[in-house]
This record gives structure tokens, sequence and C-alpha cells, in this order.
């Protein structure tokens, strides 16, 4: 007897089909029974700010203000956010002459004029001024020195002319902070590529991944660098997996973050089991390049048995990572070759370093597959993956592999997908 599946693949999906015998368990976020309105909910967020003041009171007329935004590879909806915070500005007298928009690109590439439109609306982008994040450009940067823990802080110096600075973003399960969202819009999304190296490597040194934990050395370095840089506030939202808002929370940088933590588990934390000898996941919503694919590693990561299979399943239109090509040269080798090379300075991309660390130390635990168009065999094996056609050969390759009988768990939304593991109930 045979199982379909429809997996998402980009804007549209792939269907497969299988033994419905060596089906475990198909995960998906929790679906999400009353949505709220999005202009709503995001209203009812300013109106209800979480350890601060009405955004309305916080500012006046002398105001100037800067709004950090995270990029077109999350869906956050800053096109109805960014109008709602415009109008609470102006109740407060700022002109929106004095209003700058930072897209938090981290390490991205920059986002095009149509991309800008597409994110922010297209009024927003011909009323404000919008910038994109340079991480790589020293005169952009300005030097606020060291954290008590020794990292480097090299921040976008568009801070310094701030009274009021207000990061978007979404809050999402993630490898690095535990969780995306608050603070993280800094660091890595306003900072130079010293400071998000220092953070990268204190993760992927301290444990093979954050996912779902809340409180870590990342996320104190990340509020540290946050604390320097003079980010109070943030508009956080949680989404579904159709990027709907669930609900949307505004406030003080550490509180409001916090409080959506809860709601985020809720949405993308899934009951599991426990291990199977195969995982298979999409890795939608983040698919334009694996250096946002890569996410679905660490939750199948956590679901594989030790020596199994992971498959993920991603377009990746845009190869590898657009702007670290570098990562081709070193990723497939060992985790103590790379963090060698790291040491030495051999690397001298130390944030792609960080993240081949990390998938070189998932490679030690199971071998990974990728079906994908943007990434073909060679640059598949570059990477220390195996790479098949379509997801029955990654499959057929697997259970030869394994023994026909193994068996199978499917995430559907991989990258934001946090498996609950009965061992695993002291991650909150």
């Amino acid at each position: 007897m045979g199982y379909r599946l429809d997996l998402p693949y980009g804007n549209g999906k792939l269907t497969i089909n299988f033994p419905a015998k060596n089906l475990v368990k198909v995960l998906s976020p929790s679906a999400v029974k009353e949505i709220p309105p999005a202009n709503e909910e995001i209203q009812r967020a300013l109106e209800n700010p979480i350890g601060c003041q009405f955004l309305s009171k916080i500012v006046s007329h002398t105001s100037r203000v800067v709004i950090l935004c995270d990029d077109n590879t999350r869906l956050t909806p800053a096109d109805l956010i960014i109008p709602a915070i415009l109008r609470e500005l102006a109740a407060g007298g700022v002109r929106k002459e004095n209003i700058k928009i930072l897209m938090a690109l981290g390490t991205h590439r920059p986002m095009t004029t149509e991309e800008l439109k597409h994110k922010l609306g297209t009024g927003v982008v011909s009323e404000v001024e919008v910038i994109n994040h340079d991480f790589r450009n020293p005169a952009a940067l300005h030097d606020f020195g060291l954290t008590e823990n020794g990292t480097p802080v090299k921040i976008n110096r568009l801070v310094l002319e701030a009274d009021i600075i207000i990061g978007i973003g979404s809050i999402v399960p993630h490898h690095i902070p535990g969780y995306s969202g608050g603070a993280k819009i800094v660091q890595p999304g306003i900072c130079g590529e010293e400071t998000t190296a220092a953070t990268h490597l204190l993760s992927v040194r301290t444990r093979r991944n954050m996912l779902g934990i809340m409180e870590n050395k990342v996320r104190e370095e990340m509020e540290a660098i946050a604390d320097k840089a003079g980010v109070k506030y943030v508009f956080n939202t949680v989404l579904d997996p159709q990027g709907r808002v669930v609900k949307a929370f505004f406030g003080d940088i550490r509180q409001a973050f916090r409080a959506g933590v809860e709601t985020s588990r809720r949405v993308y934390g899934i009951p599991a089991q426990g291990r199977t000898p195969i995982v298979l996941a999409s890795s939608y919503p983040c698919d334009l390049e694996f250096w946002q694919a890569h996410k679905t590693l660490y939750p199948c990561d956590m679901l594989v048995e030790v020596g199994g299979s992971i498959i993920i399943v991603t377009p990746c239109p845009e190869g590898v990572a657009v702007t670290h090509p570098e990562l081709l040269e070193f990723a497939g080798q060992s985790p103590e070759d790379i963090d060698a090379q790291i040491e030495e300075g051999i690397i001298k991309d130390k944030v792609a370093g960080a993240l081949a660390l990390a998938w070189a130390k998932v490679r030690q635990h199971a071998e990974v597959c990728l079906v994908s168009h943007g990434i073909g065999p060679e640059m598949a094996t570059k990477l220390g993956f195996k790479h098949a056609a379509t997801v029955e050969e990654a499959l057929d390759r697997a259970w030869a592999r394994l023994g026909k009988e193994a068996g199978v768990t499917v995430l559907t939304h991989g990258a934001d997908t946090l498996p609950l593991l009965p061992e695993d109930d002291n991650l909150q």
C-alpha cells in the first residue's frame, strides 16, 4: 500500500509516493484555528505595549527614528507593520524626514528595489529612506568595543543618529540563539561579520544546536550587543506556516520577545515519539539559498537515529550562499579540520566557517542527501552531502543502506519545526 504526500517546494509542491508501512509520522507546525485579522492584531499589539509606554508617548517632534526590518528571507509582514508604526510615530509628532528604515540583512545580499517594494510596500519605499545594511563595509560600521564576554561589537553606524530604534521581525525556533526575534534583529541583523562570526562560533562550539532553548549564552550576547547599540524596542510577530499573523508583540526588547516565545513554541513545537532511521524534510519557507535552507538540518538532526539518513528537499534557486561563495572550498571537511582552520586564520570568512562547522557536526551524526534543482551533484559533494535527482531516488538509497523496513519521519516545514522529543523536556 502506498502513501501519497505533497511537500512544499518553493512556490509549488513535490508529490511523492512511498510505502505506507515505512511512514512513522508527518510533522507540521500546529494548525491555528482562529487567526485574527492581521491589521487588527498589529494594532492591538501597539495598543498593549509590553514593558514600555505607548510608542506615541515615547517619541516627540524632535525624535530621530531608525526602524530595523528583517529581509525577504523572512515572512514577517512588514508591509502591514511599518505603516502602523509610522502612524503611531506621526501621532507622537515625528516627521517622516526624521525616519529611516535599515534593512537588517545580516550577512545576506542587498535587496533589490522591487524586493523592497514587495517587503515594505510601495508607499513606504517612496516616503521613507530605506537603506540596505552592508556587513562588509567598514565605513558603515561603528566600533562599540567588546562585550563582557569578549565579543567585538561592530554595528551599523546609523544607530548613532537615532533617538529611538525599533526592530521588526518574527519569532521562530532557530539553531543559533534558540529562537529568532528580539535582539537577533541587531545581531546579526545590522552587525559586521566579525561580530556575527563570534556569536555563531559561540553557538556551534557550545552545543550542536540551540534550537528551542530560549535562555542561552548566545541570546545573552545578542542582548548585550543590542544594549550597546541602544536598541530598546521590538515589534515581533508569530506567524503560522502560511505566513499569517497568529499574534503580535510590541515593547521592551527582552520582555516582548520572551512573551512571544511562548506562542512560537505552541505553533512550531511538535511532539515527536522518538528518532527514526530516515528523516525527510522540505526546507520551506527557507528556500532561496542553502544559507537559509540549512536551518532544516537541525530539527532533522534531533529526529534522526545515529548513522541514519537526512533527506533535504530544497529548491535553492540562488545556490549555496550568494555572499559566502568560499564555503565550497572547505564546507565538506571534518569539523575538527574546519575549526582548526578558523583558529589559524586559514578560513577568512568566519561566519561561513561557523555554519560549515555546524553542517559538519550534523554529518558526523547522519548522512545528508539534497534533492535540489539549485544545487547539483558536484556542489552537494563539495558541501559534504549526497545528491539525488528525486525524493524517491533518495529514499531508495537510504533503504538500500539502512534496510527496506527503515522508518521515515517527514517534516513538511523543516526550517521552522521544533521537535519535542520525550528526552528533550528540559528545552524550555
